[in-house]
């Protein structure tokens, strides 16, 4: 075997990109909300790709809290959430 080169800094490659995230968050409030360890779940987004998810977890009973934190959000979204705060 080979001896094995020490790492560095140009071995890695800096990727910030988001894939995904909304849908794996979706999925934690579903199986949160199916296994019945919440009452209420509460998002801070303005994103409508969460409208599903809210659907979902209402339909079984969970309250979803909505915080844009200030910022403007579609209709879509603030229908779909039982508080929205502002």
């Amino acid at each position: 075997m080979r001896t094995p080169r020490p790492l560095v800094d140009e071995d890695f490659d800096l990727d910030l990109k988001q894939k995904g995230v909304d849908m794996r968050i979706g999925l934690d409030m579903a199986r949160l909300c199916l296994r019945e360890t919440v009452r209420a779940v509460v998002v801070v987004t303005g994103d409508s790709d969460f409208v599903p998810a809210f659907k979902f977890v209402r339909r079984e009973g969970v309250k979803v809290i909505l915080d844009p934190l200030g910022h403007s959000v579609r209709i879509e979204l603030k229908q779909h959430a039982d508080v929205v705060i502002t």
